[in-house]
């Protein structure tokens, strides 16, 4: 998964979380980077015609974004459920975060046969706990900084 689907999977929650489009504020801060650069990919994510910005409203996904979204959301569940409930790490979501950007889809795919992933994925995603709702662990909610 690169840079940009992990904006597209944020863009998504948020704008799930948000009921309509997703301020660049909020993306920003669940991305834990500048205003400046959240604009800047979305500018790219716009070109590319996997969003659409409107200033001052916020930003909205195409329907290939929402695909490539999903996609990416469905790796990152995989990724949590397989630390978790084969590994049992308990820092999961930092270890989710980090390797989400270098599983490419052949290692997601394998890890996808190890964890028996639901047919909900990846609606199973539950924001509130920024995790997997399939995890086999309590997962508590995130709390906002």
């Amino acid at each position: 998964m690169n840079t940009a689907d992990q904006y597209l999977k944020t863009i998504y929650v948020v704008q799930q979380q948000e009921d309509g489009p997703a301020s660049t504020g909020s993306v920003a801060d669940a991305l834990d980077v500048s205003p400046a650069s959240a604009n800047e990919m979305i500018g790219k994510l716009e070109e590319r015609g996997l969003a659409e910005h409107e200033k001052y409203k916020g930003v909205r996904l195409t329907d290939d974004g929402i695909i490539r979204a999903r996609d990416a959301l469905q790796t990152y569940c995989i990724i949590e459920r397989f630390l978790t409930n084969v590994l049992g790490v308990e820092e999961f979501r930092e270890e989710a975060r980090e390797l989400e950007a270098v599983i490419d889809d052949t290692v997601a795919e394998r890890l996808d046969t190890i964890i028996d992933r639901q047919p909900e994925c990846p609606d199973c995603f539950d924001p509130e706990t920024d995790a997997c709702a399939c995890l086999e662990i309590a997962v508590a909610p995130v709390e906002s900084e």
